[in-house]
């Protein structure tokens, strides 16, 4: 595995506290530890509906995927230390030169993927009170910066993070990402925009040296919980967040939830990056069933700017798209059914449509908006007693149409199953 300079630094210091921790260890260091290896099968296609020679037809690819997370427990002291670590490798079952680029293996179209790849990282991490930070490979889930784990193997990140919960309710973060590895990649590399669809975003370098971060919420009581949050790309983009979580409860079994955001991102001095991004999502419960709608809607220069390939914080980020391009106002209806109502634990069904339009103008002759819409299916399994308990099946259904780029048919099938080591 090729590894930067700043992530061999990393694993040099973790050997190092490996070395002298067992002299200063105590025994929660070993009684909070724990350790789960999860084996994930995954089968990618995605159709591209292209069917001229000089371009890609579909991307289907399949591969077992092994991820191994060990995480111990503090020494014992007004400082306590800690050590955790993450291992990844991923196989090739089946894959070709012009079906490649699924995300879950390495190589683009018209390259081989290799038969395997890996990744590592190590943590080291210390406790003072409530508040812990941790050094080394992250994988952050913030409304600023938050990793995906849509494939084989997720997306990691080598910084510093600190978390505060000194107050009962308030809970801070702050740090620093330096490099991302991303999700079908063995090497850490620097960060870099998500400038994708048509989201009118100009680069002047489109790769930066670090991700600065900060962020506040409070719960302010068990149904309500508001929160900020800054992320800063440097020589990119500046972001600030606010967001809004409600729960009401209108009766048994019975309950809206209410999530409102809004994003106001601009440029660092190398970019054209200007965005106002809102949007709300209303849930009701009731039983075994909820029913959303959301409402996302983008203004100004650009789309909608966040970290590449992570999960961005938007009410209609989907299996696919994201509906963040400039200008673009889109909708969305969803389903969820938990079969445990009627009998059959572990088996979940979710079904939702979006549809989005007034992106900015697709050609300055015809003066036309452009539209797309997408459609996703989710059926998964978990079994939940005898030989296969813990099992997970799940099937992934996708369905894009637009007026600007590639109509798309996905399918994706996923077995998993994580085993506690004890």
């Amino acid at each position: 595995m090729i590894r930067t300079p700043l992530a061999r630094a990393v694993a040099a210091a973790t050997l190092g506290a490996c070395c002298v921790l067992p002299a200063i260890a105590h025994a929660e260091f070993f009684k909070d530890s724990k350790a789960t290896i999860e084996a994930r099968n995954f089968y990618f296609n995605r159709d591209l509906r292209d069917t001229t020679s000089a371009q890609q037809s579909k991307r289907e690819e399949w591969a077992q995927g092994f991820i191994v997370k060990a995480e111990s427990g503090f020494t014992e002291g007004t400082v306590g230390f800690g050590l955790d670590a993450y291992a990844g490798l991923g196989l090739k079952l089946d894959s070709s030169a012009d079906r490649t680029g699924s995300g879950l293996l390495p190589g683009s179209f018209g390259n081989e993927a290799p038969d395997d790849y890996s990744e590592a990282t190590a943590t080291a991490k210390v406790r003072i009170s409530k508040t812990v930070g941790k050094f080394g490979g992250l994988t952050p889930k913030l409304p600023t910066i938050s990793a995906n784990d849509s494939r084989l193997l997720p997306q990691t990140f080598l910084g510093g993070h600190i978390n505060s919960q000194e107050i009962a309710g308030l809970n801070i973060d702050g740090g620093v990402i330096k490099e991302q590895n991303q999700r079908d990649s063995s090497n850490f590399e620097d960060l870099s925009i998500n400038g994708g669809g048509k989201r009118n975003i100009v680069l002047g370098g489109s790769q930066a040296d670090d991700f600065n971060f900060a962020g506040v919420s409070y719960k302010w009581t068990d149904n309500l919980t508001t929160g900020y949050n800054y992320g800063e790309l440097e020589e990119i983009y500046k972001q600030h967040i606010v967001n809004l979580v409600h729960v009401l409860s209108i009766g048994d079994k019975q309950s809206l939830k209410t999530d409102l955001r809004y994003a106001r991102s601009t440029d660092d001095g190398n970019t054209n990056v200007d965005n106002n991004a809102f949007g709300a999502m209303f849930t009701y419960s009731l039983g075994s069933s909820s029913f959303g709608l959301g409402y996302q809607s983008m203004s100004g220069d650009t789309g909608y700017a966040y970290i590449n390939s992570t999960d961005p914080f938007l009410v209609n980020y989907v299996q696919i798209g994201d509906f963040a391009n400039k200008d673009e106002k889109s909708w969305q209806a969803r389903f969820d059914y938990n079969f445990a109502g009627m009998g059959i634990p572990g088996l979940t069904f979710m079904t939702r449509y979006l549809s989005g339009d007034n992106i900015d103008q697709l050609s300055a002759t015809t003066n036309e908006d452009g539209k797309e819409w997408e459609r996703n299916t989710d059926i998964a399994y978990v079994f939940q007693d005898g030989p296969l308990k813990d099992l997970g099946i799940k099937w992934r259904n996708a369905t894009v149409r637009n007026n600007f780029a590639n109509d798309l048919d996905e399918n994706r099938l996923i077995i998993s199953y994580t085993l506690a080591l004890q």
